[in-house]
């Protein structure tokens, strides 16, 4: 089990790290509109918001679910005030 969870922790850290990454880039994509104004920038807000809001939104939930598999494998309670790991 604790291969499993490694595995699924290091999915986790990258896929995190990842969607930071993709929420960067619609802040950029707001900012870039902002410059641009116009139909342009009206056309780039209704992309961000439409669709490529909905997929990272889709993306980060399983991320989030690969997550809390790997905590629950490796038995891992980060969830509460105090942090007790269980040792095999």
């Amino acid at each position: 089990m604790k291969k499993i969870s490694n595995i699924l922790l290091y999915i986790f850290a990258v896929g995190i790290i990842i969607c930071l990454f993709a929420g960067t880039l619609s802040l950029l994509g707001y900012i870039i509109a902002i410059i641009i104004g116009g139909e342009t920038a009206t056309n780039l807000c209704l992309f961000i918001f439409k669709t490529y809001f909905p997929l990272i939104i889709k993306v980060t939930s399983i991320i989030t679910g690969i997550g809390l598999l790997g905590m629950y494998f490796s038995k891992q309670k980060s969830l509460t005030i105090v942090s007790s790991d269980k040792k095999e």
